[in-house]
C-alpha cells in the first residue's frame, strides 16, 4: 500500500463484510507479528459472533478495522481488536476507530469497554489513556510470544465497583465444572494463604456432582456444594426454592432419576449430620446485597443461556452488587467465543434481568449457596 495521502476526513467507516475477510488477513498481517487473527476467525466474527467488526476504508483499501466483543446477557464490552495500516498513521484514524467502538458499545446498551494492551506498545497506551482508559491489571505473559500486557477499562455508563475487589478468578477446564470452579473462588479470596490447587476442580466436583444432567457428565448441586466447602472448614448456608430432588425435570430416563433421587437422599443426610439445614426460600438480589454485606460469598446458579445460548444449569459468584447491577466472576471462559478472563471477571449484569437469569428449568429453580470463614476458627 501507498503512503496514506488524503486526509482522515477522506477514509470512510462501515460495517465489515465477509467479502472483507481477505483484505482483513492482509490488514492483519502487515499490524500485527503475533496473536494474529485468522480467515475462519474473521469468518466467524463477522457470522455467529455476538460482536460488532467495522472497518476503516478509502479508495487504496481497507486502512484498518476494530472488533468489540459482547457478553451475552451482561452489560460489559470488549475492544478485542483495533488495527490501523502501518502507512496509514498519524492522520487520527486510530481515534475514529475507537469513538466507532465506543458507540458500538453504547448502542448494545454496555456500561463499560475493556481492552488488553502490549506493555510495549507505547503509542496505543498514550492513546487509550488520554481517552480515559484506566489500567486494571498486569496481565504476565499475556500475549503468545510471553510478553507482557495490560488490562484497561473506560465506564461508558454508570456502573458498580466490585463488593468483593480481590476475588481471584478460576475458569473451569471441563464443561461440568462450573460449581467446583465457583467454588475455588469463593474460597480462594476468602483464604488466600490457602491458594488454588488445580486438582480441586475435579476433587470438589466428585463430592458435588447429582451425577446424571441432560447428557454427558453431571453437574455440581448447590447441595453437594456446600458440603464440600463445609468439609474444607468454611461456614455454608443453602437456600433453595424447592427442596429436591432436584433437576429431575432434566432428564428422561427413569433409571437416571432414580439414581438422582438417591444421591439426593445421600446428600440430606450428610447435611444433617453437618448441621446444615437448607432453607427453603427464592433468592432475590436483595437476600445477595444483605449476605456480601454480613461476609458471605454467594455462589449463585443461572440459566447458561444468558450467558452463552445453552439450557444449562450454571454457577458463577457474585462479587457486587447494587441497586442497578450485579458483577459476577464466570468461570465458564468460552474459548470457542474468544473469550479471556477479561471477559469473565466482575462481569455487570442489569439487576433487571436477575428473575430470568437466575432460576432455571421449567420449575423455574433458584438455588444459592452462601460460603464465609468459619466463626470461632479455621
Amino acid at each position: 500500500m501507498q503512503m496514506l495521502r488524503e486526509t482522515a476526513d477522506a477514509v470512510v467507516l462501515r460495517p465489515g463484510f465477509v467479502s472483507d475477510v481477505p483484505a482483513l488477513v492482509a490488514l492483519e498481517e502487515a499490524c500485527f507479528e503475533i496473536d494474529r487473527l485468522s480467515r475462519r476467525s474473521f469468518i466467524h466474527m463477522l457470522t455467529r459472533a455476538n460482536a460488532s467488526l467495522f472497518v476503516a476504508e478509502s479508495d487504496t483499501g481497507l486502512l484498518g478495522y476494530g472488533l468489540v466483543l459482547f457478553h451475552a446477557g451482561t452489560a460489559l464490552a470488549r475492544l478485542y481488536s483495533l488495527a490501523v495500516h502501518p502507512a496509514a498513521r498519524g492522520h487520527g484514524l486510530g481515534n475514529r476507530l475507537l469513538d466507532a467502538a465506543e458507540i458500538e458499545t453504547r448502542t448494545h446498551d454496555a456500561v463499560a469497554l475493556r481492552l488488553e494492551v502490549m506493555t510495549e506498545n507505547v503509542a496505543a497506551i498514550a492513546l487509550y489513556e488520554h481517552r480515559g482508559y484506566r489500567r486494571l491489571a498486569a496481565l504476565p505473559h499475556y500475549y503468545e510470544d510471553g510478553s507482557d500486557g495490560w488490562r484497561y477499562e473506560k465506564p461508558l455508563r454508570w456502573r458498580p465497583n466490585p463488593t468483593l475487589p480481590q476475588m481471584p478468578y478460576v475458569h473451569q477446564t471441563m464443561p461440568f465444572t462450573c460449581g467446583s470452579a465457583s467454588l475455588m473462588m469463593a474460597m480462594a479470596g476468602l483464604d488466600p494463604e490457602r491458594g488454588i490447587d488445580p486438582d480441586d476442580e475435579i476433587r470438589i466436583w466428585r463430592e458435588a456432582t447429582t451425577v446424571f444432567m441432560t447428557s454427558g457428565h453431571g453437574g455440581c448441586g448447590p447441595h453437594g456444594l456446600a458440603l464440600a466447602a463445609h468439609r474444607r472448614g468454611f461456614d455454608v448456608r443453602i437456600v433453595v426454592s424447592e427442596p429436591g430432588p432436584l433437576f429431575l425435570d432434566s432428564v428422561r430416563s427413569a433409571a437416571k432419576k432414580a439414581v438422582m433421587e438417591k444421591v439426593h437422599q445421600i446428600f440430606e443426610r450428610d447435611l444433617v449430620t453437618a448441621g446444615l439445614i437448607p432453607t427453603i426460600a427464592a433468592t432475590t438480589p436483595e437476600d445477595l446485597e444483605v449476605a456480601i454485606a454480613e461476609g458471605w460469598v454467594p455462589l449463585l446458579l443461572v440459566s447458561s443461556w444468558s450467558f452463552n445460548r445453552e439450557k444449562t444449569p450454571h454457577w458463577v459468584v457474585v462479587t457486587g452488587i447494587d441497586d442497578r447491577f450485579l458483577l459476577v466472576h464466570d468461570p465458564d471462559m468460552d474459548e470457542d467465543l474468544m473469550k479471556t478472563d477479561v471477559d469473565c471477571t466482575h462481569v455487570p449484569i442489569p439487576r433487571s434481568a436477575f428473575a430470568t437469569m437466575a432460576r432455571y428449568g421449567r420449575a423455574g429453580l433458584r438455588a444459592a449457596v452462601y460460603v464465609r470463614h468459619r466463626e470461632g476458627g479455621a
